[in-house]
């Protein structure tokens, strides 16, 4: 049984992976600093906070809810860098998540 996370989703980044392609991600001063050491493992190639304290509204809460049920905090001796995949309910709150934050 994985254990549940309980993070707080506060900033909106752009991650850009090994193949040049990017995406948005709703996520926090911890996943980022992750995310910043994955760079630095040649894991991805870049990342770059778009937004710091967003609004904790009911879509940052509903993803906020599927990302600690669904993944957990990486340790900081990873070795891959786990993309958090959507479900397309999931992908309809990052949406508007942007949206509110007039991103993208």
């Amino acid at each position: 049984m994985t254990q549940q996370s309980h993070e707080t989703l506060d900033l909106i980044e752009e991650i850009t992976r090994l193949d040049g392609s990017k995406y948005l991600e709703i996520s926090n001063m911890v996943q980022n600093g992750r995310a910043e050491l994955a760079v630095e493992r040649h894991l991805l190639q870049r990342v770059r906070i778009l937004q710091l304290n967003i609004p904790h509204s009911v879509h940052v809460i509903n993803y906020e809810n599927y990302i600690n049920q669904h993944f957990t905090m990486p340790a900081e001796d990873f070795q891959e860098f786990e993309e958090w995949q959507r479900t397309p309910e999931m992908e309809r709150e990052v949406e508007l998540i942007l949206k509110e934050n007039h991103i993208g």
